[in-house]
């Protein structure tokens, strides 16, 4: 294995954490310094979650400059900071130690009692916030680390003293190898990240490497309805535990119902006993096999099941999960993480049932790379919507190769005969919905880069406009 510095023998020191607005670094960098260690942090944008950081008392610098290295004691940085990243390479020059944030997150998980880490495709988030909340009102105390905030935790982060540690695990770069769980929560198994694995067949075989983490007395907790679920649980030594809405699965619903919205009613089951009633407060079916999952592992940590199905029922979402974040035109506009095709059509499917009038995708695709590979599958997956809107592809952590542009992807969609629009920019896409959105209207954004901005833009032109200040 890997030689790694072990986070325990710097506490109290300096770790400098590359890439600290991340949705899981800014939130480790705040664990840190709430246990005692001195944190500071750069990236190359000041973005969403910067101000958390920040408000943490963490100081941070925005650039990647080698100096910004010096005095650190340890180096931590994300899968998506290169070997030729200025601060690592003088990290290198300067000897000081270095790990990967997804070893960080291994470490702190390793030294808790019980060590819960969900995975997926999609849906990741939602579900640990979900199971976050559950366990909290269930009075289990849990040290917590999900991608996203929530507002029950008060970010994205907690620390605990009840023994159990629940953390998001991320595929991507394979990270989540580096975690020690004693309880694994896989949510769906799917093509994504494929600049990071050769196919769908090479994703089944990492997330069965990444059960087979767990110790003979842990226990799998996997989608019942999922064929490349059920054929790595079924290759494992330890328990296994299914959920999912057929009654074949050990955790299920019966007696399930929508109201207008698409947030569900329905009863619990454990195998043919009835265990709980449940009120949903986020809609969408897809959410219905979160909350399974939630309640399954609810069960395996010994939470009271009437307290677990209430706690579902308060769960409102995570931010930047179907958020609403204000109108336009008395248009409702909302925003959502989901940043490939499988999550678009998700999110899209409950914005089709809240939407009285023209419901309005804005997709702001997420690099160059998963374009590529998913190609086909974006040509498709606003279907549900009227109208959508491409922006410009969000490269992240890659450079354009030239050969792939958003334009391709609205002329492949006008082809499925999906009316779609290429506006490049944020100025673009706000001149776009101020033009055609009238009440009643739906408009969302859809992306994990920083589409979140033309939200908060039209917000800021909005009430500088109500001020008497317009442009």
């Amino acid at each position: 294995m890997e030689q790694v510095p072990h986070i325990r023998d710097y506490r109290g020191k300096r770790i400098h954490m590359i890439g600290i607005g991340g949705s899981s670094m800014s939130g480790l960098a705040r664990m840190l310094a709430d246990q005692g260690w001195q944190v500071t942090g750069s990236d190359r944008d000041d973005g969403y979650l910067m101000g958390d950081v920040r408000a943490a008392g963490i100081p941070v610098v925005i650039g990647h400059r080698a100096e910004n290295v010096h005095g650190a004691d340890l180096v931590v940085y994300t899968a998506a900071i290169p070997e030729d990243n200025p601060e690592r390479q003088e990290a290198a020059r300067l000897g000081i130690p270095a790990m990967e944030r997804a070893w960080l997150l291994g470490q702190l998980m390793e030294t808790a009692r019980t060590g819960i880490a969900v995975c997926g495709a999609h849906g990741k988030t939602t579900t640990t916030s979900m199971l976050a909340q559950v366990l909290m009102a269930c009075g289990k105390d849990p040290s917590i680390a999900i991608g996203g905030k929530l507002d029950a935790v008060g970010g994205s982060t907690r620390v605990g003293r009840g023994g159990i540690f629940l953390a998001e695990a991320c595929e991507f770069n394979r990270s989540f190898l580096k975690l020690r769980p004693r309880m694994a929560v896989v949510l769906n198994i799917d093509a994504d990240h494929l600049d990071c694995y050769r196919d769908i067949d090479e994703i089944e075989d990492t997330f069965g490497e990444f059960l087979h983490l767990l110790p003979p007395d842990g226990v799998a907790i996997g989608k019942g309805t999922d064929p490349r679920i059920v054929r790595q649980l079924g290759k494992l030594a330890c328990r296994t535990v299914t959920f999912g809405l057929d009654e074949a699965c050990d955790w299920h619903s019966a007696n399930l119902t929508e109201d207008d919205l698409g947030c569900a009613s329905f009863t619990l089951m454990h195998g043919s006993e009835p265990v709980a009633p449940v009120r949903m407060g986020v809609p969408g079916l897809f959410n219905v096999e979160n909350a399974l999952a939630a309640l399954a592992a609810a069960g395996e940590t010994g939470c009271d099941m009437a307290q677990a199905a209430a706690a579902i029922g308060a769960f409102v979402g995570a931010h930047r999960r179907f958020e609403k974040t204000g109108e336009l035109n008395g248009a409702e506009i909302f925003h959502d993480y989901g940043h490939n095709p499988a999550e678009m059509r998700n999110v899209l499917s409950v914005a089709r049932k809240r939407c009285k009038g023209t419901l309005v995708a804005v997709m702001q695709p997420h690099t160059f790379s998963r374009v590529k590979s998913l190609f086909d599958d974006y040509l498709t997956c606003t279907r549900e919507a009227d109208v959508t809107l491409v922006t410009d592809i969000c490269a992240a952590r890659e450079v354009d190769p030239g050969d792939i542009h958003s334009g391709m992807l609205v002329e492949g969609m006008q082809a499925h005969g999906i009316d779609a629009h290429w506006t490049p920019t944020f100025d673009d896409t706000e001149a776009w919905l101020r033009a055609h959105l009238k009440p009643g209207d739906l408009a969302i954004t859809m992306g994990c880069g920083d589409i979140n901005l033309l939200n908060e833009q039209i917000n800021r032109h909005l009430e500088a406009e109500a001020n008497g200040n317009p442009g």
